[in-house]
């Protein structure tokens, strides 16, 4: 097997079964033979060693990634998307159902969101199906046809295509998802306990004042008890409350299959140092406190949060523009996650290998794509040459994603991404990325 190696990727720093060790990773048809000492590397076609300041990692795996495409293109594409994904060393993506006219709630629209998708993508992408009235039906179809699971919403999406769901749509969407084995992916905000009230223009005080923490931990307590009350599988997309830790906790200590996410820019940055006009850091729900974000931290390295991806959703520079009631709730970093959760997590003490374990291997478990995300044999050669010592400041005319709009722009970040490969290649020259269906390899 050794002397049918294509290529074989020698690193003294390598993430390999949750911590850093030297290694030498063969490669072979695309996935990784085998993973060997690093003195002592099989024959190949061709070796690559890292130089010393460079760690090998496994591609990332972002499961929560807005392309937009088609209907809203101009905010951003495959082609921008996926390349924006490689340069941040993400190498699978799994693409939202909403924010795409049509969204993916029916197959036929989902084939209209492949055939869009074909020829453009540089990494390998998967797609959400999504949960909205009147469309229970059309689940079951959905799931057959591939689909990772079902996006839902429990208040207004902010799209006209993408309707939410009542709590009694979302108990029979959940029985249904539950039949299925599908997971069920929950925007978690109660629309009843929000404050419009009090946003106040350019003021970020007013919009927080908006969104409070007990409209995210009610909705959450529903997810849970809907979760409890099928035996579904639930997951609570982009948490930002750190409030809402303990009943999470509870709930899996009880067996509720239930996880969890959060965000870079919910690990990144903080209420308190949020500018009034600042419209590039509104999202939904919003950046809290500085001690919010130091308890989710807490969480993520206690295991309470399982896991980090970006919730990329990027618009065009106009629609960041006005004030925080009317400027789009979204912010664009697949190409600087990595940088920056590895910013965070090295300034509190941990280790590559828990950003490894957070941004590849438990969003890759999450939607059960068991050969992305680690280093391993038998895995596909997704793997990332990154400098995790290297300082760079984000200059949003270097980023990938179709619209320069970032709330990272002028940011010291550490980690530089110097190198991303797909299947043993590296990504450029032209779009190798494949469509994923859930199920198939």
């Amino acid at each position: 097997m050794a002397a049918d190696l294509d290529l074989v990727v020698r690193a003294r720093r390598a993430v390999v079964d949750g911590a850093e060790a030297p290694a030498a990773v063969g490669v072979a048809g695309g996935r990784i033979a085998v993973v060997t000492a690093y003195d002592d590397p099989p024959p190949a076609a061709r070796t690559v060693t890292l130089a010393d300041d460079e760690v090998l990692l496994p591609g990332l795996v972002d499961t929560h990634v807005h392309v937009n495409d088609p209907g809203r293109a101009e905010w951003e594409g495959f082609d921008t998307a996926t390349r924006a994904a490689a340069a941040g060393g993400v190498t699978t993506i799994v693409d939202m159902p909403l924010n795409s006219v049509p969204p993916t709630t029916t197959v036929a629209a989902l084939e209209v969101k492949r055939r869009t998708a074909d020829g453009q993508v540089w990494v390998d992408v998967g797609f959400w199906g999504g949960a909205v009235p009147g469309n229970g039906a059309d689940l079951e179809p959905l799931h057959r046809a591939g689909v990772f699971g079902f996006k839902c919403f429990l208040l207004d999406s902010g799209v006209d295509e993408f309707g939410h769901l009542e709590p009694d749509e979302f108990a029979s969407a959940m029985r249904e998802c539950a039949g299925l084995g599908a997971l069920m992916i929950v925007h978690a905000e109660d629309g009843r306990l929000l404050d419009e009230a009090a946003l106040d223009g350019v003021h970020y005080a007013g919009f927080l004042a908006s969104r409070p923490d007990k409209a995210e931990q009610a909705a959450i307590e529903l997810v849970v008890a809907q979760a409890r009350a099928t035996g579904g599988r639930a997951h609570i997309v982009h948490l930002s409350t750190a409030g809402a830790v303990p009943a999470l906790r509870d709930a899996r200590a009880a067996g509720v299959d239930v996880s969890v996410e959060t965000c870079p820019h919910y690990l990144t940055f903080d209420a308190e140092h949020i500018a009034d006009g600042a419209t590039e850091l509104k999202c939904c729900p919003p950046i809290r406190g500085a001690a919010n974000r130091e308890a989710l931290w807490a969480a993520l390295a206690a295991g309470d949060v399982d896991l980090v991806v970006s919730d990329h959703s990027p618009c065009t520079a106009d629609l960041k523009e006005g004030d925080f009631a009317s400027a789009w709730g979204g912010i664009a970093s697949v190409q600087l996650g990595l940088p920056a959760v590895w910013t965070g997590a090295r300034a509190r003490g941990l280790a590559l290998a828990d950003v490894v374990r957070w941004m590849a291997t438990a969003p890759a478990d999450l939607v059960g794509l068991r050969h992305k995300g680690r280093i391993a044999a038998g895995a596909d050669a997704d793997l990332v040459r990154f400098a995790p010592d290297e300082e760079f400041v984000v200059d949003v005319a270097a980023l990938l994603h179709r619209n320069p709009v970032s709330p990272y722009a002028g940011r010291r970040l550490a980690g530089v991404v110097r190198e991303t490969w797909l299947r043993g290649r590296p990504v450029g020259g032209a779009p190798a990325g494949k469509l994923l269906r859930r199920g198939e390899r």
